[in-house]
């Protein structure tokens, strides 16, 4: 497995992710297909800048262009001040081979060894027991079951923190 930075013509895996109601049952539903290019293309030139972490998980580095989801990391401000948040989709057909729980790894690794983003905190969906059980099992603690607004949409999550330079097993 690799990581790669997200590119302008992954459109058709972010709407694989994003504008499906499967994909998107634990945050709210599907997206609409209107945007996503443009989303895309935001999110590659922020990749490129280093300004997050937007990352494409391909499961073989010898067919680059097959991707399994992502796995992003990126800073902004709640009422609370300015946290770093972590986030991953993986596609049904490659969900249970562990691609989602060494690509979140592999990018809090990454975080360690450069020092940056301090606490990481993450937000899967209370009914996510796939994610809450990767956010276990890299690291993180829990805190407490928070309500977040994503997309417009209120979602009951579970909040958990991790101190990449510190907690990782």
């Amino acid at each position: 497995m690799q990581l790669r930075n997200v590119l302008p013509d992954d459109v058709d895996a972010y709407v694989r992710m994003r504008c499906d109601p499967v994909m998107m049952a634990d945050l709210g539903g599907p997206l609409p297909l209107e945007g996503m290019a443009d989303k895309v293309r935001r999110d590659a030139q922020q990749a490129a800048t280093d300004l997050a972490w937007l990352k494409m998980i391909v499961p073989d580095p010898a067919s680059p262009d097959v991707v399994a989801g992502t796995v992003t990391m990126w800073s902004h401000d709640t009422d609370d001040g300015p946290i770093s948040e972590i986030g991953w989709m993986v596609l049904p057909e490659f969900q249970g081979r562990g691609l989602g729980k060494r690509a979140v790894r592999a990018l809090l690794e990454q975080a360690r060894d450069q020092g940056r983003w301090g606490l990481v905190h993450a937000f899967p969906a209370t009914s996510n027991a796939a994610s809450n059980s990767i956010c276990r099992s890299v690291g993180f603690r829990f805190l407490s079951e928070v309500a977040v607004t994503f997309a417009g949409r209120v979602l009951t999550t579970n909040h958990w923190v991790v101190d990449a330079g510190k907690d990782l097993p």
